[in-house]
Order: C-alpha cells, then sequence, then structure tokens
C-alpha cells in the first residue's frame, strides 16, 4: 500500500491508478494528458492506452489499446513482426487530444496518428526513423550504421507544440526538430540539435549526450532531460537552441561535469540520479530525478548553473535518496524510479514507473 504521506506537504488529495484489472501495468514509462484524455505507454507490456476520461478509481479498462489486440496480450510487436500496428518498448507520448505521437523505442521508429484511434491495435498513419511500417534496424541499416535527417536510433521522448515535431533520438544523442507534424513516411526532420550535421555521431559536453525528453513551454523555454549526464538543459529561447549550448544546467555545475549526485554518497538540493524527465510547472519546472526516486521543484527557472530546489516530492529531505526505509521492505510504500511527469493545471501525474502504477494528486 502506498503512504501518501511520502509525498510530502507539496502535494495533496493523491491517489493511485494501476490501469486494467486484469492485466494491470508493468513499468509504465510514459504519461500525458490531453483534453481530458488520459494516454499512457505500458512500457513493459509494449501497449498504449487510452482512457477518454480521466479514472477515478483504482483499476479501470482502458477504452482503447495500442500495439496489441486484447488487454491480455503484451508480446513484442504483438509476438510477431513488426508493422503499422505492433509496438516494442514504447516510451514517450504526445497528443493534443486529437492526434497522437509514440516513441516505439525499440522499433527505432516514432508513430503518428493523424486523428484520434479509435479501436484497439489500429495502425498508425505515418512512421518516421524507418522506410516504412516493416523495418525497425536502428538508423535503417542496423547498429553502427551512421544517422541521416530521415533515421532514429532508440528515440525515447516526443513533444509537439501542436504543428510541429520535437524528437529525442537518444541512442543518436541528438533531437530532431520537424517543422510540420509529417504525413508521410520516412520523411527527414528539418533541423537537428546537439549535431553540427545530421550523420554526425561525435558529440561535445556541451551537447545533448543521452537527451531522453524534450518540453518546451508557452514562454518559448526549452528542457531536455540528458540522462546520461545528470542533468537538464535549459534554453531560454527554442529558436537558438540549434546552434547554440544550453543557457542553464540543472544538476551540474558546469558542460564537462557529469557527476551521479555529483560524486556525492547521498544527493542534496541541487544534484541529480539518472533523470528522465522534466515539466514546465507554471513559473518554475519540475524535475523528475528518477535515480534518487524523487521529483524537484524549482519554483521558477534557475537563472545559474547548480542551482538548488525550493522543495521536493517523494522524499522526506533533500539528502534522501531511493535507499529509502519506505521502500526496504517492498517498495510500494513511496514512489519508486519515476520515469515521466505531466501536469494539467495543478494536477501532477507520475509514472511510478518501479511501483507499476501512476500516482495522480494535487500541486497545493
Amino acid at each position: 500500500m502506498m503512504n501518501f504521506d511520502t509525498l510530502g506537504s507539496k502535494v495533496q488529495n493523491s491517489r493511485i491508478f494501476k490501469g486494467s484489472e486484469q492485466k494491470p501495468f508493468l513499468a509504465p514509462r510514459g504519461i500525458f494528458v490531453a483534453d481530458g484524455k488520459l494516454f499512457i505507454s505500458d512500457t513493459g507490456r509494449n501497449r498504449v492506452f487510452i482512457w477518454l476520461n480521466i479514472p477515478t478509481s483504482e483499476y479501470q479498462e482502458p477504452d482503447i489499446i495500442l500495439g496489441q489486440n486484447e488487454i491480455t496480450d503484451a508480446g513484442r510487436n504483438s509476438g510477431g513482426a513488426v508493422n503499422g500496428n505492433t509496438l516494442q518498448y514504447p516510451s514517450g507520448i504526445w497528443s493534443d487530444g486529437k492526434k497522437l505521437v509514440v516513441a516505439d523505442a525499440w522499433n527505432h521508429r516514432v508513430l503518428i496518428w493523424h486523428s484520434l484511434p479509435t479501436h484497439n491495435a489500429q495502425p498508425a498513419d505515418v512512421v518516421l526513423g524507418q522506410p516504412d511500417f516493416t523495418n525497425n534496424k536502428p538508423n535503417v541499416k542496423g547498429i553502427g550504421s551512421d544517422p541521416t535527417a530521415k533515421t532514429l536510433n532508440w528515440p525515447y521522448g516526443v513533444f509537439s507544440e501542436g504543428d510541429n515535431l520535437w524528437i529525442a533520438d537518444t541512442g543518436n544523442r541528438r533531437v530532431l526538430y520537424y517543422k510540420t507534424l509529417p504525413t508521410e513516411n520516412y520523411t527527414p526532420a528539418d533541423k537537428v540539435l546537439g549535431k553540427p550535421h545530421f550523420n554526425t555521431r561525435d558529440y561535445e559536453n556541451n551537447d545533448p549526450i543521452w537527451p531522453y525528453s524534450v518540453k518546451i513551454n508557452s514562454q518559448g523555454q526549452l528542457a531536455i532531460a540528458d540522462t546520461q549526464f545528470y542533468r537538464i538543459l535549459i534554453w531560454k529561447d527554442k529558436s537558438k537552441a540549434f546552434d547554440n549550448p544550453a543557457d542553464i544546467i540543472i544538476g551540474q555545475d558546469n558542460f564537462d561535469d557529469a557527476g551521479q549526485n555529483q560524486f556525492r554518497l547521498a544527493p542534496e538540493s541541487n544534484t541529480l540520479n539518472w533523470t528522465y524527465d522534466a515539466c514546465f510547472y507554471k513559473n518554475g519546472i519540475l524535475v523528475n530525478d528518477t535515480g534518487n526516486s524523487r521529483i524537484l521543484v524549482f519554483d521558477k527557472i534557475p537563472s545559474k548553473n547548480n542551482a538548488s530546489a525550493d522543495s521536493l516530492i517523494g522524499r522526506p529531505n533533500f539528502q534522501t535518496s531511493s535507499e529509502y526505509k519506505e521502500n526496504m521492505m517492498g517498495t510500494q510504500s513511496a514512489i519508486y524510479w519515476p520515469f515521466s511527469i505531466t501536469t494539467v493545471g495543478d494536477t501532477l501525474y507520475i509514472a511510478d514507473t518501479g511501483n507499476h502504477r501512476v500516482v495522480i494528486c494535487e500541486i497545493g
């Protein structure tokens, strides 16, 4: 049972959601809410769920399943060959309630539905990263091949402002940008962030090293969760991100630093450990500090590198990591390895991945 007191005084009215009672979540990594609809990547079971209304109970059957035909199915690519209606380790999700974009990470592709799916296992309308729906090798040609403007390698994150598309092309250590949401398969990206050219594989420390998620707020500020260097990179103006390093680093003092909790035995208010996501909230930002099983709260976007968080969610203090007494005899009493977060108004949705559930609460 969850001890909601472990979330701390920053949130209230907390509850848990475990998906289908017939076959509950297994390591859900992606979560998004749009137009009153809930979208969840049930990553461990290779499927994406859609609820047309926000669930209000601990279990509720999904309205639509993508990647599988039935709620009891869970195989990679539905236990067969890859095609337009299968998934393998889906992760990041974006939707406006009408269109849907899914990062189908282990198939090295991104799938787009230009109208909201209406039935189980509905095939996607468009595939990016592969020439067609039946290919799924990294960078099309396989491991070790150079990337191009059309290819993908372990894409984990997706985001759109409604008419464009950003992809965290994680395995290629870059972010791809499309000026318009593609309507044709294998569309090339218009710009690349983190590399001088589309076919570049080398990287510098001031580039996103292992970009896992991309988020943009209404002011045009851009945040990238750079997992492998334990940091969040923030640009004050997204349009300048293609040619300039980040303006602010959360979690490290400079671009060359890359310490897990800055090489400390315990975390602090300014350190990170395997951060996989961030979410702009009001004038600030929430940072998913996955390896420390907590969410750091910055009331305002930091103005300098290595800033300390103002408060946190999920741990009693800044020095407590995943090695928490509430997790030692079984992890379910507190959040454990949360991978993604999203907000709608003051409601926070946490993909509590290590506990195979979603935590929903109100930021107070």
